[in-house]
């Protein structure tokens, strides 16, 4: 009987390792590129630069695609160095005082990317500082106009960009440049910072200064006196391996986007609602004359919510059932050997407790990006409630439930199957459910890496102030996850046996 319940633990083992090497290879093979692939920022300047490139690459006759809105700098880099990306818009600030931030300054900076296996174009024609922005009518009413004046009001609340925060040419720089002390300092989304200081919530924060917002929302950009942020030339990066033909169709945007014109494509993006495609379009025809044919038609809003409720439902499904494979197994070795039991709950809450995004951002260089390393960061989040909650079914059972199976002479997997996991049952759906409903509200987070889903409406949304895009990805998110609680509510009532849903008091 030993050896039939080792036949058994193999192949329940077998069958994850199976489930897992057919789904890794299944979304590998879906994600092998056929195309040159652009990656662009979260922000409208860094999606309608992507764009440009792609219909200039199509233009010129080669297959090309725009994975947009990738998260920051650190998502779009990782990407290209893992080969998950071809090509993406950056700026010559970021690279040297972020990217390239451990490298000898007076090294050449085509030298110092060549070291990565990356080169860049030419910058494309405008400069894109930092800038430290208020409104117009506040700095005037304190008599603030550099950078420098901030000091005398460190009661000002201070909001700026999360990835500003943490830059070695951000926040940290800034505040030690210029001995600034203020009193409240928080991050926030770049695009929500600007309604931020529109209804005063913030009096301070950073701005690109090809920002349309800025004239919009009447804010005055504080002169950089002692001369703190570099200048940040917009140029294109892309991999040295990339075919000489694509690298000079890249190579021919050098110098054709000048400060006005990119301020007025944000604007018409930003402020008009114009789609970044239909931007990008008119001013590859006005600016090169150059006309994209085969340009593909936006879907209209329902087809883009079936198109992402199957990504999403995808994301989901796929990393529910490999935990479930994966912690059903954990949770009943943790019951059944309470020393090891508690390395195993330890593991999995720690995985747990480690941030969404930085998690996402260690997976870069070992899956790439898209519909993978959101799965298996998925997979990792669901593993503890559902561990935890059956360790707990099989551990709380009545102690003289377990010595009647003893004393009916069953094996211990009969009194693991037939006795313990039935009583157990309501606890590990419980932990099932759970799990599931925190992957639909956390799958949102992988458009950040190109999984697309719900997620991908709800950041657009964001950056253009878009609130019903926002609702298109929420709304639909909320329905999933009371979908799946009253599935699994019906899946309780089918598995659990009537007189035990009457002693466990449903």
């Amino acid at each position: 009987m030993k050896g039939q319940a080792m036949a058994r633990w193999r192949l329940v083992v077998w069958l994850v390792i199976g489930v897992w090497s057919l789904w890794a290879k299944s979304l590998v093979a879906q994600e092998v590129p056929t195309e040159v692939r652009i990656g662009s920022k979260t922000f409208t300047e860094g999606v309608l630069l992507g764009e440009i490139t792609t219909q200039r690459l199509r233009a010129g006759g080669v297959e090309a695609t725009h994975r947009a809105e990738l998260g920051g700098t650190r998502f779009l880099w990782s990407a290209l160095l893992a080969g998950d990306l071809d090509a993406y818009p950056e700026y010559t600030g970021t690279l040297r005082e972020e990217i390239l931030a451990g490298t000898d300054p007076a090294l050449d900076l085509a030298d110092a990317l060549a070291a990565y296996g990356v080169r860049a174009t030419a910058p494309l024609g405008f400069n894109n500082t930092y800038a430290i922005t208020m409104r117009a009518d506040q700095a005037d009413a304190l008599g603030i106009e550099t950078i420098s004046d901030l000091r005398a009001h460190p009661d000002l609340v201070f909001g700026f960009s999360n990835e500003f925060m943490d830059r070695g040419d951000g926040w940290p720089a800034l505040r030690d440049r210029y001995a600034l002390r203020p009193a409240s300092v928080q991050g926030i989304s770049h695009d929500l910072a600007y309604r931020g200081l529109e209804s005063g919530a913030l009096d301070v924060t950073d701005a690109y200064s090809t920002d349309a917002e800025l004239s919009y929302y009447d804010l005055v950009v504080l002169r950089d006196d002692l001369q703190h942020f570099p200048r940040y030339e917009a140029v294109l990066l892309y991999r040295a391996d990339l075919p000489d033909a694509v690298a000079r169709l890249l190579h021919t945007l050098e110098g054709h986007i000048d400060e006005a014109t990119m301020v007025s494509m944000n604007a018409q993006a930003a402020l008009d609602r114009v789609p970044e495609a239909t931007v990008a379009a008119g001013f590859l025809e006005t600016r090169l004359g150059l006309v994209v044919d085969d340009a593909p038609e936006p879907p209209g809003r329902w087809a883009r919510i079936g198109q992402r409720t199957n990504e999403h439902l995808g994301l989901v499904a796929l990393s529910l059932l490999a935990a479930v494979l994966v912690a059903l197994p954990l949770g009943i070795v943790a019951a059944r050997r309470p020393r090891l039991g508690q390395v195993i709950l330890g593991m999995v809450g720690v995985i747990y407790t480690i941030p969404s995004l930085a998690l996402l951002v260690f997976m870069i260089p070992l899956l790439g990006i898209g519909g993978l390393p959101a799965m298996v960061a998925l997979f990792l989040y669901s593993l503890l409630p559902i561990v935890r909650n059956t360790h707990a079914g099989l551990t709380d059972l009545d102690p003289a439930l377990k010595a009647s199976a003893v004393a009916l002479g069953l094996t211990p997997w009969a009194q693991l199957t037939q006795i313990e996991l039935p009583l157990a049952m309501r606890s590990i759906l419980a932990g099932i459910k759970t799990a599931a409903v925190i992957n639909i509200g956390t799958a949102t987070l992988g458009a950040l890496i190109g999984a697309g889903g719900y997620g991908q409406p709800i950041l657009t949304g964001i950056r253009l102030d878009d609130t019903a895009l926002i609702l298109e990805g929420a709304i639909p998110a909320a329905v999933l996850a009371l979908v799946a609680q009253l599935l699994f509510e019906a899946a309780e009532r089918v598995v659990l046996s009537p007189g035990l849903r009457l002693s466990q008091g449903s």
